[in-house]
């Protein structure tokens, strides 16, 4: 029996899960592998899943020895990505499948969560193509490694499933594919050779000052006052220290401070995005946030010096260029080359390619549209996009559900056939 891929996606958007926390997720993933007669295993990077079709002929053979193309025999070794975790995000889409779900995030908080990224769209649409793929080997040989992997938004779980032995485990790849949905119209798929996507940082700041009582601010060395004036230094990195042809992203996504009105608290902590196309722009970025951190802090008299934790660190996600001039020219063919366009490089960050920088091979990540076009084009031609079409991470970002789906299956259908061997 065809799996109903509307339910899947519309169930798994209802029910997200934080990062590490993607139990009732992998539990829906992990039932229908199943039904799709499809080798897995569960628990690779505590919550991720890794699921393998042989189509080479050679099945009994020792997957530890998988260490490279081998077309001879065995076929080509094809990776294929899907992250699976939300985000705490209140869901304001008023859709009739909207999250209503809570969970507890790393500080003990109980907060809401939402498929605000598409991760749902990324995992339904991964079981789509495992679907097809299992039903034509008649047509293609090799191994297709399918890897669910959580925390892409904690920028840890590709690590986590590398620690956890997944290039051993498993049959290494020869190449590596993954997508993300996007807010581009429908039907477009927007790929780039080289830098897809920005390196990045997240720091954590810790601001430490002196508390005491409201009335009496002269006594204290107040850390909100601090981190104010840290916040809107750190505005002058880009505008003011960076070159305007050059790519920088410095943004303070978090601040908590204090837990009542007449208490002036001991410290005040920061939470910072950092974005950069390269480690020499990484450097100088880094830089310049420590230099302004530690300025501030000296500025306001503090008696301790503040505390800079980078809690992850993300290499930029570099298409290969052979590989994605090989792929877009297939996409072109599958679905016109009038519906492939250069993105551009994405200022957010991913952790897939821990998985081909591990492995030793080729990269290909792109993305595909969940805009309806007819509203896509109202608002670009009003000058409205901006503010009419919601981002990822937003509140108000959900795909439309088809052809959304049904896209996201033919890409990853496309893309892994044109890098398996034909019969």
């Amino acid at each position: 029996m065809a799996l109903d891929l509307d339910a899947i996606y519309t169930d798994l958007h209802r029910h997200p899960e934080l990062s590490f926390q993607e139990t009732r997720t992998a539990g829906v993933i992990a039932q229908r592998l199943t039904e799709l007669g499809i080798e897995f295993e569960e628990g690779v990077g505590r919550t991720g899943l890794v699921a393998v079709i042989r189509n080479d002929g050679a099945a009994d053979h020792d997957a530890s020895q998988d260490s490279g193309a081998d077309d001879g025999e065995r076929g080509p070794v094809v990776w294929l990505r899907a992250d699976m975790d939300g985000l705490p995000v209140e869901e304001r889409t008023g859709l009739a499948y909207a999250s209503t779900a809570r969970g507890i995030d790393p500080h003990g908080l109980a907060v809401p969560v939402m498929h605000a990224c598409g991760h749902d769209m990324h995992v339904t649409a991964l079981l789509g193509a495992l679907e097809r793929l299992v039903a034509t080997t008649a047509q293609w040989r090799g191994t297709i490694v399918a890897v669910f992997q959580p925390a892409e938004e904690y920028g840890a779980g590709s690590q986590a499933m590398i620690a956890d032995g997944v290039l051993d485990r498993f049959p290494r790849p020869d190449i590596v594919l993954g997508q993300h949905v996007t807010p581009l119209p429908a039907g477009t798929i927007g790929v780039r050779p080289g830098t897809q996507m920005a390196a990045s940082d997240g720091l954590r700041v810790t601001l430490l000052g002196r508390g005491g009582h409201g009335s009496r601010p002269h006594s204290t060395i107040d850390p909100v006052v601090m981190a104010a004036a840290t916040v809107m230094r750190l505005q002058t990195v880009v505008s003011r220290e960076t070159d305007p042809r050059d790519v920088a992203v410095v943004t303070v996504g978090s601040i908590h401070a204090g837990l009542k009105n007449n208490i002036i608290p001991a410290e005040a902590v920061l939470e910072l995005s950092l974005r950069y196309p390269d480690d020499e722009a990484r450097a100088r970025v880094l830089e310049k946030v420590e230099r302004i951190v530690r300025a501030e802090a000296q500025a306001s008299g503090a008696e301790e010096e503040p505390v800079i934790r980078v809690d992850h660190s993300l290499p930029p996600t570099i298409n290969d260029d052979d590989a994605t001039a090989r792929l877009r020219a297939a996409f072109a063919r599958a679905f016109g080359d009038d519906k492939v366009v250069d993105p551009g490089m994405f200022t957010g960050s991913e952790d897939v390619s821990w998985f081909a920088r591990e492995a030793g091979a080729p990269l290909v990540f792109w993305f595909w549209g969940g805009v309806d076009p007819q509203v896509y084009a109202e608002a670009a031609a009003s000058g409205r996009i901006e503010r009419d079409i919601p981002t990822n991470h937003s509140p108000f970002f959900a795909p439309m559900l088809q052809p959304t789906l049904d896209n996201g299956v033919a890409n990853l259908v496309t893309a892994a056939r044109e890098f398996l061997a034909r019969r």
